[in-house]
């Protein structure tokens, strides 16, 4: 590596948001480089989004099967099925490469140079002088790296943070890969445990739920808020409830965990009321998956002269006090988008910073993110997708509003596919009918909610999609009777 080597950007980190912005800023013809101590393609593509994906997929499959097997003329016996569990996660595994791959091949299409490495940020902007960064080999300390075995410094105008997030651990009792998992070490686990108690109901807790319990391991989730999915709805965390306890999920809501103790039969999780710590009962799995969040990944990124602002354990940008943010940072010159800046740690929103970072940083004007219309999916079966505002947000803050609700027992291609468990609720500002939520639990959730997600950005009103013919016989008809429910419409319900 050539230490004089300049660029006009330096994005670190190559997942949904850094190889995006890289691309972006490429096309736009900024000399870029990307630095990435890991697989190309982030947590998302490498330990995420893809793989979980393929494995929920797998799930969805075998229980589809076993549970509609015999109503549509196929018999299985449950009892002569054979799960290749190498197999199943060897997919997941190959998915990723084949995904790895491809991104490399986008940077090189693109010319733009990367570095695989750790990244240490020495100097930002300032005094007229251009940012600089030192790269170390990727099995140096980058945690207290000082340049010892640096393989070079490159220079930039701009740098981007695209580091992404790391899951939050138990303080008494971090993850072994053994007994004790994050999201990270189960994705690769070599067998399908008996029993697992799962920490947090949110999407990554409930989707290792539902896939773990689908293949036959007994689950059971410890949620510290008096319902699960506590981000979504409260009518559909109570109907999803409902279904993932049909399918043998067990909930403990409410409940926080105080202890865990492991030994060679697996943990003792010592769980108490949220309300009344002194009500305590012991919970025994084979297996525990901490699942209470995520912070920001950039220990050990910054030289301690730069001052970076930090809250939280995420890097402070001006898109917390601006609404047409440029992501800077508190230091000139160094910019961060993605999970790194907190939530919402989605990769769609971390693509979509990244490309307006880069658009603003060559001197064009895009349009602002609407962060009150960003779609969230739970990939469960059924699925849970939602944008914009719940019911109880619409009280909180005194707006006035209706709200249509359509369940899928009464909908026609639910009923030819077997997909008749869930509903569509959707709701509208009074008076003028303007789309401002709309909440899904039921078969083709995330794909569904794209609809609504662009009705709210441009602030369609019911009206507008009533008038929209929508297909039959389709899924997207229950989001058609679901608004016309909020005029009183409805045809079907």
């Amino acid at each position: 590596m050539a230490e004089s080597k300049h660029y006009d950007l330096i994005v670190i980190g190559a997942g949904p948001g850094g190889y995006v912005a890289a691309i972006r800023a490429a096309q736009l013809g900024l000399k870029t480089a990307c630095i990435e101590r890991g697989k190309l393609g982030g947590v998302c593509l490498n330990w995420g989004c893809i793989p979980t994906k393929a494995l929920l997929h797998n799930a969805e499959l075998y229980t589809e099967a076993i549970t509609h097997g015999a109503e549509w003329g196929i018999e299985i016996d449950p009892k002569h099925v054979k799960v290749d569990w190498d197999k199943v996660i060897g997919r997941s595994r190959k998915i990723t490469g084949t995904l790895n791959n491809g991104v490399g091949y986008l940077l090189k299409k693109n010319k733009i140079d990367h570095y695989e490495g750790h990244a240490r940020i020495v100097k930002g902007a300032t005094g007229g002088t251009p940012c600089e960064v030192e790269v170390l080999k990727a099995d140096d300390d980058y945690y207290h790296g000082t340049g010892a075995g640096a393989e070079g410094k490159i220079t930039a105008d701009k740098i981007l943070v695209c580091t992404g997030a790391s899951p939050r651990q138990l303080p008494f009792a971090p993850s072994d890969g053994k007994t004790i998992f994050t999201s990270y070490e189960l994705l690769t686990i070599d067998h399908c445990p008996k029993s697992m108690i799962a920490i947090g109901s949110g999407a990554i807790g409930m989707e290792f739920a539902y896939f773990m319990n689908a293949f036959g391991c007994e689950v059971t989730v410890v949620e510290m808020l008096d319902r699960i999915l506590p981000v979504e709805d409260q009518d559909i965390s109570k109907a999803a409830q409902k279904s993932f306890e049909k399918q043998g999920i067990k909930f403990r809501t409410g409940s926080m965990v105080k202890d865990v103790k492991t030994g060679k039969g697996g943990a003792k999780v010592t769980v108490a009321d949220a309300k009344d710590d002194s009500k305590t009962e012991t919970l025994d799995a084979e297996v525990v998956l901490v699942a209470i969040g995520v912070k920001g990944r950039f220990h050990g990124l910054f030289d301690e002269s730069l001052g970076v602002k930090i809250e939280r354990d995420h890097i402070v940008t001006d898109q917390g006090t601006s609404k047409d943010p440029t992501y800077q940072t508190s230091v000139p010159g160094i910019y961060a988008i993605g999970d790194v800046i907190g939530a919402p740690w989605l990769a769609h929103v971390s693509s979509e910073e990244g490309i307006i970072a880069v658009e603003k940083m060559a001197g064009h004007h895009p349009v602002a993110i609407d962060y009150d219309a960003i779609p969230g999916c739970t990939y469960t079966n059924p699925q849970i997708a939602s944008v914009g505002l719940t019911e109880q947000a619409c009280k909180e803050q005194g707006i006035d509003y209706k709200v249509g609700k359509y369940q899928l027992k009464a909908h026609g291609k639910a009923i030819a596919t077997g997909h008749t468990e869930g509903l569509v609720k959707v709701i509208t500002s009074e008076p003028y009918g303007e789309i401002i939520g709309c909440h899904i639990f039921g078969e083709d959730a995330s794909e569904l909610i794209a609809e609504m997600g662009l009705a709210k950005r441009l602030e369609a009103t019911a009206e507008d999609v009533i008038s929209t013919i929508h297909a039959h016989p389709t899924m997207a008809e229950s989001m058609h009777e679901a608004v016309l429910a909020t005029e009183g419409r409805a045809i079907h319900a």
